[in-house]
């Protein structure tokens, strides 16, 4: 039998725990199937030391798992499950290089303002594992994102609580009016294979080559954009004052870590206009300390203290008068004072606004109180289909989880397709003048007037992943029988060309024999609501930003979590990316970990994925038993659901450990159920009848082991002993499965 590699990849914070747990499960009921699992190392601290072999010992150095991963996914046999990592920003990359270096790796200080080549040289290594470093290199396919069914039904039969709408509610969603990256976009379609140069000439006439010998494909989408960051700060202003004449709680939604250059510049203007008096004053005091505002409020503090007792309490003091003129900021931690503009990581749109709206349009104050909102999203790209959410739940009160229908997504991100793709062509200006994108004839593509401080940035989609997403998209409808509606808004420039050729390939995929519409953000959300209400399906297909969106709105709002879904990436070339549920919640659960050996992680995410996996695997090898594996695993989740076996939230009740012996018992009995496989039925009847009759005894060990802090050694790089020995608690369970593997 020839053997087919499953890699599981070693990633950060909560998933990272429960797999410490989950895998050995794995690997034991994969054993003599045909299948190896193996792990490969993306986590943030690994991603880190693999950019300074010159730098480690023979016995620290870690390969580049994530390249090594990238070139798989250009082969027909890649088969990779995907854990939630973390997409770091700045203050992370400081914590993890701070931890390592503890740890005894020789690996230098995070240079924020390179001073001399060596510098720059530092930076640019680590530029390579800020913000969505891992996504782009294996999304080399289109996302299909959705709730497996029994993760739908189980949600109408065990409905979560969706907060009180009425018309009268003041919480609203701003965007800017002009100046934004929407106002600003241009886009063209390249006639020819060529290299692209953008170039910056100065208003004294200087130039500068931004960056050249970029290759575009004929076919392919090329846009550029820009953001005014004088109308940015004016937007801002404004947004301040409406706040605190309407008596509304002031948040930011922004996206500083997939977007690692726009947003979090974007954010630091936030924090520069909310405490524009502070800066005014003491500009010079902190910027001789180092303080970015684009790292927030937190850095500002941490900063000060470098000054003399005198200078530093009078920031405090002007930072104290500055809050009592503004409206009450959103806060992440209202026991501890961290607001909105404290940490650009802490506040992620995709995460954030759809909470937002599940708790009727507000967050925490400073009191620890929910107050509604106004909800800054500057570009109008997205803020205004926020804005559509808001009005309808005004208008028609809060969804109902019980009714609802589903909103899958059919996700266009393949070869960093789009926004999140333009991290090494965006730039923000040094001076006035000029940006011109030319090809290597010379010809203009596009120019755009910039002045100092403001972002540009292009971003490109190749035509093969267009083609794709659009069959894809009518794959999804003909196996569903939902309506296709792509968020497409024609009066965006990008826009306009995907639906060029969305309209050119939808014959060609066979789009005469479903229901499609084209609709703009708005109306495309409001029609999904509008049929949701109803109970009816439809399927969003999106760009790579709103598929990021829109598979965190929709779940939590049907499910109570994006951490349920299933996201299957058929690969361009042939094999299949299998990513799990979205992250935001891994950091909170872990502290609680930490605190109470108590992990809250819902693993339903890596067993779907893993269930899509193996049924993968059986229609591209001809491999029975993983079709076995796959049908049975099913079976099992569906069990798992029904006898609600997913982590509980309180000290005592069922955790993340014992939602995985449930998981193993139930696909054990399947196993030694099932028929159509002698050899797997002989092997799991005796585990099947062990994980049953030892099952009081390993709950008493779970349930035993919480309630007292756990010890890891590690945040970000966590010791590996500990981790296994903390996340695999009960001797019995061990010994059942270490026997199979």
């Amino acid at each position: 039998m020839a053997q087919q590699k499953i890699i599981w990849t070693r990633i950060d914070e909560a998933p990272a725990l429960a797999s410490y747990s989950f895998l050995p499960i794995v690997e034991a009921f994969t054993r003599g199937t045909g299948i190896d699992v193996e792990t490969s190392d993306i986590s943030l601290a690994g991603r880190i030391l693999a950019q300074f072999p010159d730098r480690l010992g023979d016995d620290q150095r870690i390969p580049d798992k994530l390249a090594e991963l990238g070139e798989l996914t250009q082969h027909a046999d890649a088969a990779i499950i995907k854990l939630p990592n973390i997409s770091a920003s700045v203050p992370q990359l400081k914590a993890a290089i701070k931890e390592l270096q503890e740890k005894g790796y020789d690996i230098p200080d995070y240079p924020e303002k390179p001073a001399n080549p060596e510098e720059e040289e530092i930076q640019a290594r680590y530029a390579r594992v800020l913000g969505s470093a891992v996504n782009p290199v294996l999304r080399e396919g289109n996302s299909d994102r959705r709730a497996p069914l029994s993760v739908k039904a189980f949600a109408k039969k065990n409905p979560h609580r969706l907060g009180e709408w009425t018309s009268d509610n003041k919480a609203r969603v701003a965007s800017m009016e002009g100046g934004d990256f929407y106002g600003n976009e241009k886009s063209v379609v390249a006639r020819a294979d060529s290299t692209l140069t953008i170039t910056f000439r100065g208003e004294d006439g200087s130039e500068k080559v931004l960056k050249d010998g970029l290759g575009v494909l004929e076919g392919e989408i090329v846009d550029g954009t820009v953001m005014d960051v004088s109308a940015l700060q004016s937007f801002y202003r404004d947004q301040i004052e409406a706040a605190k004449s309407e008596d509304l709680l002031l948040s930011l939604h922004l996206k500083a870590t997939m977007m690692k250059v726009s947003d979090p510049v974007m954010f630091g203007h936030g924090v520069k206009v909310f405490f524009s008096d502070v800066f005014d004053e003491f500009g010079d005091d902190l910027e001789a300390v180092g303080v970015n505002p684009n790292l927030g409020l937190g850095d500002l503090y941490s900063k000060i203290e470098k000054l003399d007792a005198d200078k530093k309490a009078r920031i405090e003091d002007a930072i104290t008068k500055q809050y009592e003129s503004r409206p009450r900021l959103a806060m992440v931690d209202s026991d501890k004072g961290i607001t909105n503009l404290h940490a650009p990581n802490d506040v992620i749109i995709d995460a954030s606004m759809p909470v937002v709206i599940r708790d009727s349009g507000q967050m925490w104050n400073a009191d620890g109180n929910l107050q509604q909102t106004l909800a800054m999203v500057p570009d109008r790209s997205y803020g205004p289909m926020y804005e559509a959410v808001f009005e309808d739940c005004k208008k028609n009160g809060a969804l109902d989880p019980a009714t609802m229908g589903s909103v899958p997504n059919v996700g266009l991100m393949a070869q960093k397709a789009e926004e999140y793709g333009s991290h090494p062509t965006t730039f923000v200006m040094d001076a006035d003048g000029t940006v011109t994108v030319t090809d290597q004839d010379g010809a203009k593509l596009y120019d755009h007037e910039v002045h100092q401080g403001d972002i540009w940035r292009m971003s490109r989609v190749r035509d093969i992943p267009v083609r794709n997403w659009v069959e894809l998209a009518v794959t999804r409808a003909k196996a569903t029988g939902a309506p296709a509606v792509f968020f497409l808004d024609e009066l965006r420039a990008h826009d306009a060309n995907v639906i060029e050729k969305v309209k050119a390939y939808l014959p060609e995929a066979g789009g005469d024999e479903i229901e499609y519409v084209i609709k703009s953000p708005v109306d495309a959300i409001t029609y999904c609501l509008e049929r949701c209400r109803r109970g009816e399906d439809s399927i969003s297909v999106t760009g790579n930003v709103l598929r990021d969106y829109l598979t965190d709105l929709f779940p939590i709002l049907e499910l109570g979590t994006s951490a349920k879904m299933l996201s299957v990436v058929p690969l361009l070339n042939g094999g299949g990316l299998f990513e799990t549920g979205a992250g935001g919640s891994a950091p909170k659960h872990v502290q609680q970990f930490l605190k109470e050996n108590y992990l809250r992680w819902d693993s339903l995410g890596e067993f779907s994925a893993l269930g899509a996996c193996f049924e993968h695997i059986a229609q591209t090898t001809d491999n029975a038993k993983a079709k076995v594996l796959g049908e049975t695993l099913d079976s099992a989740i569906g069990r798992f659901l029904d006898d609600n076996k997913s982590p509980a939230r309180k000290l005592g009740q069922i955790d993340n450990r014992g939602s995985h012996y449930y998981l193993a018992l139930y696909w054990a009995q399947a196993l030694a159920a099932q028929d159509d496989d002698a050899d797997l039925k002989k092997r799991f009847e005796p585990v099947a009848a062990q994980l049953t009759e030892n099952e009081q005894k390993i709950n008493d060990e779970l349930i035993a082991a919480q309630g007292k802090p756990v010890d890891l050694d590690g945040y970000y790089r966590p010791d590996e002993e500990k981790a296994a020995a903390a996340m695999r608690p009960s001797a019995t369970l061990n010994g059942i499965i270490d026997a199979m593997r």
